[in-house]
């Protein structure tokens, strides 16, 4: 019995990527791992009858939902709690920790709360595109994608002072978003990828194409979803579990970790104290570089040339 791999639209895939022997990195000042936290900032651009979607989103503290024809106020309030509490908490740690970060952000959540974008533009956070709204782009036509995108864009550099150099779908891109962002021509980046520790080069439209590969393993969701079922403490000792082994196999293959973090989500106090005991931990053990997905790619493109020169 045979097989063949169709001709489709979209990117080709790669099951071998780096294959025995990945890139001997060299991260600023020798780290032995670049560890970035993501915050996902979604609140107020998600679903919801406000924005004439006729139902609520989801992804909130509860699995239950009413029926899509009402208002759920419930889910909508735990949606309000990141952008109201939850955001700041974040801040004053990061603040404290003088950590910078990159912000997966909508664009319409970021023009319905001006103090978040003041902060990310004081403090010099990243602010990534994560789409025009918290939207399931796979369901656009081309052309519509497009007009998000454009609209995504233009808002961010309105409301941060800058355009975004990033990009992140909501959970998966369409066939066209890659084709999309390379025509583009401003972004260094896209993070629609979950294959691989490091950064890789794939090519678009004849372009050569930066990825900077997310994950969902490390993401705090982990902690309300049925597929992780963790409650803080063990997702502390999950975080800590992968950073030490990422850590010890950077003495040869520096790798990179990322962690996901939702304001209505790790905001809560509870969690918050887990994102700051593992904070505390990386620093502590030391060869950390804690940076944002822009400096990652702007390393990369500039030094991987270099990276198996021993």
């Amino acid at each position: 019995m045979s097989w063949q791999i169709a001709d489709i639209p979209g990117p080709k895939r790669d099951l071998i990527g780096y294959g025995r022997t990945p890139p001997r990195v060299h991260w600023p000042g020798g780290a032995r791992v670049a560890l970035n936290f993501v915050i996902n900032y979604e609140e107020g651009s998600e679903q919801s009858h406000e924005l004439g979607d006729g139902r609520t989103d989801g992804l909130t503290e509860t699995p239950f939902s009413i029926n899509k024809k009402y208002r759920d106020l419930g889910a909508e309030s735990m949606f309000e709690y990141g952008s109201r509490a939850g955001v700041w908490r974040l801040a004053r740690l990061f603040d404290r920790y003088g950590i910078k970060v990159t912000f997966y952000a909508c664009a319409v959540a970021l023009e319905r709360n001006p103090e978040v974008c003041a902060w990310i533009r004081e403090e010099e956070h990243e602010p990534a595109a994560h789409g025009w709204r918290w939207e399931q782009i796979w369901r656009l036509d081309r052309e519509t994608e497009a007009e998000h995108l454009r609209r995504c864009i233009e808002s961010i550099e309105r409301t941060c002072g800058e355009r975004p150099r990033g990009w992140y779908s909501r959970y998966s891109p369409s066939t066209n978003t890659r084709d999309l962002l390379v025509a583009d021509g401003g972004f260094l980046y896209d993070s629609d990828a979950y294959n691989d520790d490091l950064p890789y080069f794939t090519e678009v439209a004849g372009q050569r194409h930066l990825i900077i590969p997310y994950n969902i393993v490390y993401n705090d969701i982990r902690m309300i979803m049925p597929q992780g079922d963790m409650d803080p403490a063990s997702w502390l000792d999950f975080l800590v579990r992968g950073f030490d082994y990422l850590w010890d196999e950077g003495e040869h293959y520096p790798k990179m970790m990322t962690v996901g973090l939702h304001p209505r989500l790790v905001g809560q106090a509870g969690r918050a104290s887990v994102l700051q005991q593992f904070i505390e931990h990386c620093a502590r053990k030391g060869q950390v570089w804690f940076a944002r997905r822009v400096d990652i790619a702007r390393w990369w493109l500039e030094n991987h040339e270099s990276f198996n020169v021993d």
